[in-house]
Order: C-alpha cells, then structure tokens, then sequence
C-alpha cells in the first residue's frame, strides 16, 4: 500500500511548486493512475515517490515506511519503469538482469530463474543474449519491466510506460501491468491517454499543475452520467480550476 500524505516538491528557493500538497492511497491489488497533461507534475510525483527526488514538505509510507525518515528500505519495496528504458546498450537482458539481481543482492540461481521466467512471460527468450542497443524500444522497454518486477518487489512505480511504443508493445505493457494487481501488487502509472486510464485503472487521480483536484474510480468521476466520455470528464475537471 501507498498512503500519500500532503507530498510537494518546489524546485529553487523561489522556483516552480511542481507537486503540491498531493495525497492520495493506492492499495495492494489495485492500478492507481495519475492522469495529467505534460508537465502536470505526474513525473515529479513518482520521482519522489521512488525517493529519486526529496520532498519540499509532506512525506509517503510505502507499506509502512517512511520514505523521508528511511528512503534505503522504501527503495527495497519498489520496481520503477521510466518513460525512457535507461538499458545498457552493450549489455543484452540476460546481462542486465544479473547485473541488477547482483546489485539488490539476490542469489545467483534465483537470478537466473527469475530471469529465464521474465524473459519468458515477456517473449523475450529469442533476444535474451543480444546487444540492447540492436534492441527496438519496445523490446528495452521489456527489459525495463522485467528489471522492476526482478526482485519481485510489491510496489511498482511506472511513469508512461508505453509512450513511443508500437500497438503490440503496448499491449505487451498493458498485459504486464494487469498481471501485477493479480499478484496482489500496488500499481502506480502516470498517462496522459484517456483510454488507457480508463481500461487499466481502478481509480485514478487527475493533477493539474501539481495539484490532485480530483481522485476516485472512472465510475465516480463521471459524475454527471455514466455514458459521459473520459475526455470530457478530464476536460471538464481541468476546466473547473481555470
């Protein structure tokens, strides 16, 4: 579980307030989405959440632990995917998962049978032992996921998982996503795709220029009639804070 309590985020003394006091829950077994245009603050929120970033104010516990007071055990709890893979490009999956196993301290041989497994629910088997950088980037962004769900950790963080991806990867991503919250795992995503929001998520919190102005499920958020398009309610939500 993730409890978000008051979290903000201001860049330079007198810099943009880039988060500002966000809190919501996102329960174990459940795909929380953050829904904002670009630049909301959908990123820096994760970033902060994953402890890349300190918070200005306000703080999260990640199955109990506070990630201001004990970043180093909240990292423990996490896998977190980037809109960007961040894979080496001379080294192939196989090498990048030993490498990140090895990092988190894993025994070798489960290493190697967690990887064989990832490689294989992600249809990677036939690409395990090549260079990344001949990788398309629906196939780093495997490797991606495949590095967060590793350690079998019970958070993962994702930040526009499929941005830039073709139709298949997509699907791939969206699969991946589905088969965590039946793990029972706590799933945050950030998107700016109505649709997806929509099909994966089960609540969703919009932020709009750092703030959370609105948080629940698809079916409460359309509050004025249930045939109402996502991209109206969005629409309407944003448009109540001009």
């Amino acid at each position: 579980m993730v409890e978000v309590r008051e979290l903000s985020k201001r860049f330079g003394r007198n810099g943009v307030l880039a988060v500002d006091r966000a809190s919501f829950q996102a329960k174990a077994g459940e795909i929380f989405g953050l829904l904002g245009e670009n630049g909301a603050g959908k990123t820096t929120t994760l970033r902060l959440l994953a402890t890349i970033l300190d918070p200005t104010s306000g703080t999260a516990l990640i199955n109990g632990i506070d990630l201001v007071r004990d970043p180093g055990g909240v990292r423990r709890l996490l896998g977190v995917v980037a809109a960007e893979p961040g894979v080496y490009d001379r080294l192939t999956p196989r090498e990048h998962l030993r490498y990140f196993g090895e990092l988190h301290g894993m025994p070798r041989p489960e290493i190697a049978r967690r990887s064989a497994e990832l490689l294989r629910r992600l249809d990677m088997e036939e690409f395990a032992d090549r260079r990344s950088g001949q990788l398309s980037r629906g196939m780093k962004q495997k490797v991606a996921l495949a590095r967060a769900w590793l350690t079998d950790p019970p958070v993962l963080l994702m930040d526009e998982p499929t941005a830039g991806l073709d139709v298949l990867s997509t699907r791939a991503v969206e699969e991946f996503i589905g088969e965590a919250r039946a793990a029972g795992k706590t799933v945050i995503f950030s998107s700016h795709i109505m649709s997806q929001i929509e099909k994966l998520c089960d609540r969703v919190a919009v932020i709009h220029r750092g703030r959370i102005i609105a948080d629940g499920t698809v079916g409460e958020l359309k509050s004025h009639s249930t045939r109402e398009r996502f991209e109206d309610v969005f629409a309407r939500l944003v448009g109540e804070q001009s």
